[in-house]
């Protein structure tokens, strides 16, 4: 259940919401995010790679690189890795080589969410390549699930395009039974 809390003199905008109260429904939340984030680019990878056309498009497999470079970015500097751009820029020639970064960067993102706390959350993040260089762990999550999901939106419309049937990707439906990604 959520408690709902209005700030005082602010009026009804400035309402903020709490997950039972804690920072504990945050951990929980975006858990369960990363998980649909996960369950949701297997999906779409898995509807490209039946469909001939979207199979072999470049556009796609540029947008799908982008997205999991960028998820990549993120997961590393949240576990103090390097990200070694030379090597992993460069998009890969298939659409099964992508699907590969998918899985491993889902797993170990997975594993670390599973593992994290509150003090993990709240850590700073700091990068030379945003104006503004320091974010949460949390807030760093956020863009990789908000991010993740505007270009799947991109890529679903393309698929389309192509003649393909987008799966279905609702957060709201992933609820009910939380499936596992299907990778390909």
């Amino acid at each position: 259940m959520v408690n709902r809390r209005v700030e005082q003199n602010k009026g009804p905008m400035a309402q903020s919401f709490l997950w039972s109260g804690t920072v504990r429904g945050m951990i929980d939340l975006l858990r369960d995010l990363i998980r649909h984030k996960g369950h949701a680019n297997a999906a779409l990878l898995r509807a490209i790679s039946q469909h001939q056309a979207a199979s072999h498009d470049e556009e796609l497999r540029q947008l799908l690189h982008h997205i999991i470079l960028a998820n990549r970015f993120w997961l590393m500097l949240t576990l103090g890795e390097s990200l070694d751009l030379e090597k992993e820029s460069p998009v890969p020639g298939s659409l099964e080589a992508i699907a590969s970064h998918y899985r491993d960067t889902y797993r170990r993102e997975v594993d670390w969410m599973f593992h994290a706390g509150d003090q993990d959350l709240n850590r700073r993040l700091e990068t030379p390549f945003l104006q503004v260089s320091s974010f949460s762990v949390a807030e760093a999550a956020m863009q990789v699930c908000l991010h993740s999901h505007g270009h799947r939106a991109q890529i679903a419309t393309k698929l389309r395009l192509l003649g393909g049937q987008p799966p279905n990707m609702d957060f709201i439906l992933w609820l009910k039974n939380r499936p596992e990604p299907d990778w390909i």
